[in-house]
Parts: C-alpha cells; structure tokens; sequence
C-alpha cells in the first residue's frame, strides 16, 4: 500500500472496507466527504444538478481512476459501491438494496461514477419497466443521467453509444445520430468501436453506416463476424473493394 495517495488510506484498511459494506454506504460517506474529486464545479444544462459533490465524481472506467496512483484504491471505492448499491438484485430491477427500489440505488451509484456504463443501461430499462422518463426513486429523468454522464466524460464513447441506443428506442434518431457520430469521430483505431457503432447503427436500419463500419473494423483486424452475418442476413453485406470502401456508405434501406 505504499506510495498511495494518503488520502485514499483508510479505504485500502480491510476492516473499514468491510464496515463500509456492512452499513449500506454510510460509511462510504463518512470517508469520501474528507476529500473532493479534481473536477470543477459544473452544472447539467436542463435541470440536471451539479456534477460536483463531496463524495465524487469519479471515472467509472478502469484505465481513467484519478488520480493514476490511486488505482487500488479507486477500485476499492467502485467495489464498496457496487456491493452496497449495485448489486446483481438492483442491476436485474428485481429489488432495492438500501430502499424498496432499485431506482433509488441505481441513482446513487451515478451520483458516484456518472458514467458507470451498466447503470446507465439498469436505468434506462427500468424507466421501461415502469413506464416514466424519472423512475422511482431516482434523483433524476433517465435523460438527466445520459446529460450528466456526457457532461461529466465526453471521451466515453460507451456512453456516447448508450445513450444513442436510448434515443433510438424513443424514435429520436436525428438525436442517436449525432451521439454516434461523436463516438465515430473518438474511435480512431479501434475495431471494437467500429464494429459496436455499426451494430448499432445496423439495429437502426441504416445499414449504409453499419456497412462502413463494418468494414473498418475488419480492416482493423477484428475477427467477429457477428455484424457481417446480421449485414448478409438483410443481403446488405458487400466486400470492400479497396480503401475507397472505407469512406462512409450511402444509407441503403
């Protein structure tokens, strides 16, 4: 445990992880309120609060913990949250852990880690589930959460997807697009995202887009085959014919 920050000491004791687990969260509370994330104040426009609380933000995904030194214990703090919040019972809506609804659970676990991609996800099914854009016992809509979530880390192409997916679901399409299209312009090299924005874009119809992607993902040395067989299953698969074939493609419905 030497050399971590100190800050983030009494998270790594493992007599006070378990405590922490034990209470629900209330001791999460009592040790994050000690220290603030490196994140400027910062208001969600529509109504969706500040980004900036005692206890966080802090960066759902692994390579991002800040600060880097703090790793341990930042994955210490992502697992206290998760097994006093998070738990298999609330990601499946099957019940709360703290309160009688997973809204309120999942709702504080994007209080912490905005962009915790498999929150997002529990949240947007359960505003399905029950029919509201504002679930019960969440702080806030499910629309808030995807604006904080991108407000909070816009490099997340997972989340940029996330939310398209949502929009896409709610006819909003012109909406998905540009979301997608963020996480297009972020992708650079890297096939997985290529081959997740053309399932996507595929689960749309436009399979103009989920052709092109298709093939830069290929051509990046991904080996599933999953979005070429969906592609030739509605016969709008075709093989690259050369560097050309990697421009966007015309939609094609």
């Amino acid at each position: 445990m030497e050399g971590l920050n100190m800050r983030f000491g009494p998270l790594l004791n493992h007599h006070h992880l378990l405590a922490a687990i034990r209470t629900g969260g209330a001791v999460l509370l009592a040790f994050l309120t000690g220290f603030h994330a490196a994140a400027d104040a910062q208001e969600v426009p529509g109504g969706c609060g500040s980004l900036t609380q005692p206890w966080g933000p802090f960066d759902y995904r692994p390579d991002h913990y800040i600060p880097e030194n703090t790793y341990r214990s930042h994955r210490a703090l992502l697992a206290i949250v998760e097994q006093a919040h998070f738990t298999p019972e609330v990601e499946m809506l099957a019940r709360g852990k703290t309160s009688t609804t997973a809204g309120n659970d999942i709702s504080y676990t994007l209080g912490i880690f905005p962009n915790h991609h498999r929150a997002l996800l529990a949240m947007a099914a359960l505003s399905d589930k029950e029919k509201t854009d504002k679930p019960y016992g969440a702080r806030y809509s499910v629309e808030c959460f995807f604006r904080r979530a991108v407000a909070w880390r816009p490099d997340d192409n997972i989340v940029h997807m996330v939310y398209a997916r949502y929009l896409a679901k709610a006819s909003r399409v012109a909406e998905a697009e540009q979301q997608l299209g963020i996480a297009a312009s972020q992708a650079n090299d890297n096939p997985l995202t290529h081959n997740n924005l053309g399932l996507i874009y595929f689960d749309m119809k436009n399979y103009g887009q989920a052709l092109f992607h298709a093939h830069k993902a290929y051509a990046l040395g991904l080996e599933i085959s999953a979005l070429r067989k969906q592609l030739e299953s509605v016969g709008k698969w075709k093989e690259p014919r050369s560097e050309a074939a990697l421009e966007p493609v015309k939609n094609t419905q």
